[in-house]
């Protein structure tokens, strides 16, 4: 069979996937409390792992092969590019947030994990405008959106924060911006956000 073929079908696969077991506390609580006891935590996460995995290197390979095949649906105008590269900056701080402890980003938000997915998926629809592109990161928007939802409803939990937290939390997300933005980018992707 044609590997063209497979494209589309795989990155949808991935993202029903991938997305479908990052959803389970949202639209299935129950049945993975259920799992998770009769699984035991050990084998839950085993398996957890591998599936999103699995999900993962199918967007990977689907969402690369298919972008190649598919025609853009509109004319997205050159300045965006600047917006996504001013956009990208603080999703990268939201994410460093989520794992420097003692910030006031995490303090303040509670899930900046869930928010820097968010900011992504939002700034790459301004100018990616395939049917691939909307697939991705329509789909990692749609489910950031209801993550957020869904978390926000449960009780905050206590967090403390320092400066030196917050500061750190800015110097790890503004380097793996640096870091990913003129090279990782470009060599992983093949896309260079800012041509260098």
């Amino acid at each position: 069979m044609n590997p063209d073929a497979l494209a589309l079908p795989a990155l949808l696969l991935g993202l029903l996937l991938f997305l479908g077991l990052h959803s389970l506390r949202i639209f299935a609580p129950a049945w993975r409390d259920a799992q998770l006891a009769r699984l035991g935590e050990a084998r839950w996460k085993g398996l957890y792992s591998l599936a999103s995995l699995a999900g993962f290197l199918l967007i990977l390979w689907g969402y690369a092969q298919a972008r190649l095949l598919y025609a853009p649906l509109w004319l997205a105008p050159a300045g965006l590019r600047h917006a996504v590269a001013l956009l990208m900056l603080p999703a990268f701080w939201l994410m460093a947030a989520a794992y420097v402890p003692r910030n006031h980003l995490r303090a303040r938000l509670q899930h900046p994990m869930t928010l820097s997915v968010k900011l992504w998926a939002f700034a790459h629809l301004l100018v990616n405008n395939s049917l691939p592109d909307l697939l991705l990161f329509g789909g990692f928007l749609v489910w950031s959106v209801l993550l957020f939802r869904s978390a926000r409803r449960r009780a905050p939990s206590p967090t403390s924060a320092t400066l030196a937290g917050t500061l750190l939390t800015l110097g790890v997300g503004t380097a793996g911006y640096g870091f990913f933005a003129f090279w990782l980018h470009g060599a992983w992707l093949g896309v260079r956000p800012f041509g260098v």
